[in-house]
């Protein structure tokens, strides 16, 4: 995980990085699967503090995964523009690794679903739907460990002009 990049100038500054987690829609979670495969999967996600938080129900391949093994990783894809007469795509992204654990208070629960419902269905009262679902959602937080952003060079260089 302390692998220096590669394309180190392509490397985003950190608050871009953060924005990118923030603002971001969806991740790509990745788990220690089964028979030593990994296994990813999209996620709605909000990011709050240094933590990243995830709803799931409560059994499946991804909380059997992070049982198994909590280390794991989110990719979040902020830009990915097929610029098809330069053979190229002008990307921008952000790789979260860290370590999953399952929240288990109702009242924790309860705040991470108001961030979650915040971010996906702003000025809706979620209330009634979290009490709704309240005893049959999992949350898992990952506590980040390290952010890492990357854009395409010709992003890097139109951003340094």
């Amino acid at each position: 995980m302390d692998r220096k990049m590669r394309r180190f100038k392509q490397q985003l500054p950190s608050e871009e990085a953060e924005r990118i987690l923030h603002d971001g829609k969806y991740a790509v979670w990745a788990v220690d699967g089964d028979d030593n495969y990994p296994y990813a999967v999209p996620v709605n996600y909000v990011y709050a503090g240094n933590t990243v938080f995830i709803h799931s129900a409560p059994q499946g391949h991804k909380i059997d995964s992070i049982r198994r093994n909590p280390k794991c990783s989110l990719c979040i894809v902020d830009k990915d523009d097929i610029i098809p007469e330069e053979f190229t795509s002008y990307f921008r992204s952000v790789i979260v690794f860290g370590t999953a654990r399952i929240i288990e208070t109702e009242e924790d629960k309860i705040e991470v679903l108001r961030l979650l419902s915040d971010k996906y269905s702003p000025g809706i009262n979620p209330t009634a739907e979290i009490m709704r679902f309240i005893r049959t959602v999992c949350i898992i937080a990952v506590d980040i460990e390290k952010i890492s952003g990357k854009e395409s060079i010709e992003l890097t260089r139109a951003r340094n002009i």
